[in-house]
């Protein structure tokens, strides 16, 4: 008599198990892509800092041509509380000026941080006013004039 255990016998190849957790069907995008609900936080925040860039190029284009704008989401560790080209509230940073550039962008960038700002908006039209006030508050700073010449109060 002859017995065969697990080990003489070949397991069929099952397919993938998909987990389907609490039957709620595969998990995908709750909007299509070409649609503004699929936007992340951060495009939309890239597009409010391009909005004001392009607010303050209606006057300034000439002489904001050889700088950049970038966004990144946290400021940099270190302390920048008297610097004078960093806009700082309650000690954090909410932007700054490199006039040096940085090692990938050779010419003067202004920063905008994105975390900082999200903080402290209230809805997006405050968000909005903020960053519109960080990037004017530096490109005051490295045109070396005052923020009401660059945008006056209405």
């Amino acid at each position: 008599m002859r017995i065969e255990g697990r080990q003489g016998r070949r397991a069929a190849a099952r397919p993938p198990r998909r987990r389907d957790r609490r039957g709620r069907g595969i998990r995908g995008h709750l909007a299509p892509v070409e649609v503004p609900l699929h936007r992340t936080r951060g495009e939309e925040f890239d597009d409010l800092v391009m909005d004001a860039v392009e607010e303050l190029e209606e006057h300034w284009a000439a002489e904001l041509a050889a700088l950049e704008f970038a966004v990144e989401d946290v400021p940099p560790a270190g302390d920048t509380a008297f610097d004078p080209d960093t806009v700082v509230d309650r000690g954090v940073p909410l932007g700054r000026l490199y006039r040096q550039g940085l090692p990938e962008i050779e010419q003067p960038v202004i920063v905008v941080y994105r975390r900082p700002i999200e903080a402290r908006a209230a809805d997006v039209e405050d968000r909005a006013d903020l960053v519109f006030m960080v990037v004017v508050d530096l490109a005051a700073e490295f045109l070396g004039r005052d923020v009401d010449e660059i945008d006056p109060p209405r």
